[in-house]
């Protein structure tokens, strides 16, 4: 790659799959399963939209592999043999998100000890180590056997079988977030003593039989990714070396695309924001240079392409034709992954491709709320809890709006999208069958 690299340059991948460009929506939990965990109609509305929009390639948001410990009730969700209705429901999916000559690869994953607690009481992790947030909005997790761990390691491979079977045109394992297998790759979290815990090379044991499981399933010419994060920001986490070891094990084993992210429920470093825990002195702070900049994941992947050669996907915070076009001539990256924009504007792919605009709005809504309404702060800041999880719903919402076929609406506030959101989700919730 060269500094005449841009947004609109394509790119093949080791497995020999062509992106048309460079841009890539990122992954971004839709909630428009049935209670049945099945795609629906709404998801080809999305999807379709999204396609239209001129992406290179389309990432879905998170697609259990186990429909017992999810992301939240409306996850698509792929375990076990699938009915007719299932498949069918699965390639109009798959169809509505390929139009346009437009890649779309199925993000997989598994909740761990984030599935809410309106899903499972006691969720799975590698440990029985709680998330250390308020409220009860997750159980306490129950440590996996070992028998549990390999029956993962299955689920994955069946999962990106049936993505490949149905008309997806790649994959990509969820390794990043706090989700399960990044509370593998985290010492804080996982504290097993067996194969599966310990050093590195054991905590990042379940990725990589991951890796090597869905690659057989799939075969050599069909594109597996992998997210990861960059760090956990956590003090005693997965760190930032960690992650740099990780990938170049990753890169040997042939993936065709490293997403490098960052965070974890407890510390969303991936939606912008500092540390959502009780314990805010456990939270590594970030450089304000790094807060400031335009891409706040980019000075990670810099490391990381030191140390690998298969494409990298930085996603985070990129706004302007200008920043991405200079990311990806540096040959810090290949791929630029782009989220919110593409909730408010679907169509901004084509828009920053054709020089129609050269930057994207963030749309990032905030509370205003005065000093001293709430009285004296507490160990927890309910307004940035609200901000946070508000501006979460914010999205979704947007989300929820295009799958039934409406456009967004920049004019919601913050505070009505986190109560119109909740309300949806115990909506979902209470529908969910079991």
């Amino acid at each position: 790659m060269t500094d005449k690299t841009t947004i609109a340059t394509p790119i093949t991948l080791p497995c020999g799959a062509v992106l048309k460009n460079r841009i890539v929506k990122a992954a971004m939990t839709e909630g428009l399963g049935d209670p049945q965990n099945r795609a629906t109609e709404s998801h080809q509305r999305l999807y379709k939209r999204w396609a239209e929009g001129g992406a290179g390639m389309l990432l879905t948001g998170n697609v259990q592999v186990d429909r017992r410990y999810m992301e939240r009730p409306g996850n698509v969700a792929i375990d076990g043999p699938q009915s007719n209705e299932a498949i069918a429901a699965l390639r109009s999916f798959a169809q509505a998100g390929t139009v346009n000559n437009t890649h779309l690869w199925m993000q997989i994953s598994h909740a761990g000890r984030q599935t809410p607690i309106s899903v499972s009481k006691e969720p799975l992790a590698p440990s029985d180590i709680p998330l250390d947030m308020p409220g009860a909005q997750f159980g306490k997790p129950r440590a996996m056997t070992g028998a549990e761990i390999e029956d993962v390691i299955v689920r994955f491979a069946h999962t990106a079988t049936i993505a490949r079977d149905v008309g997806f045109t790649g994959v990509q394992i969820h390794g990043a977030h706090g989700y399960l297998i990044s509370e593998f790759l985290s010492p804080d979290v996982n504290t097993r003593t067996d194969e599966w815990g310990g050093s590195l090379e054991n905590r990042a044991r379940l990725l990589l039989e991951v890796v090597r499981a869905v690659r057989k399933a799939v075969g050599p010419d069909f594109p597996v990714s992998v997210k990861l994060n960059s760090a956990d920001f956590q003090r005693g986490g997965f760190s930032h070396m960690d992650a740099i070891r990780v990938a170049s094990w990753l890169n040997a084993e042939g993936l065709d695309l490293l997403e490098v992210s960052g965070g974890t429920y407890e510390q969303p470093r991936l939606v912008g924001f500092d540390d959502m825990t009780l314990h805010p002195e456990k939270s590594e702070t970030r450089k304000e240079s790094t807060i400031a900049r335009e891409a706040y994941f980019l000075e990670y992947a810099k490391d990381i392409r030191a140390a690998t050669t298969m494409p990298l996907m930085v996603t985070g915070g990129f706004r302007s034709l200008d920043g991405m076009n200079a990311a990806l001539g540096s040959g810090t990256m290949d791929v630029v992954g782009m989220g919110r924009p593409m909730c408010v504007d679907p169509s901004a792919p084509a828009r920053l491709l054709s020089g129609a605009v050269r930057d994207v709005p963030a749309y990032e809504k905030k509370l205003q709320i005065g000093p001293g309404i709430l009285g004296p702060s507490s160990r927890f800041n309910l307004i940035k809890a609200l901000n946070g999880w508000g501006q979460q719903g914010w999205f979704c919402l947007q989300i929820l709006r295009m799958g039934a076929g409406q456009d967004p609406d920049k004019k919601m506030g913050v505070f009505k999208a986190f109560r119109d959101y909740a309300k949806n989700e115990a909506k979902t919730a209470a529908a969910l069958v079991r």
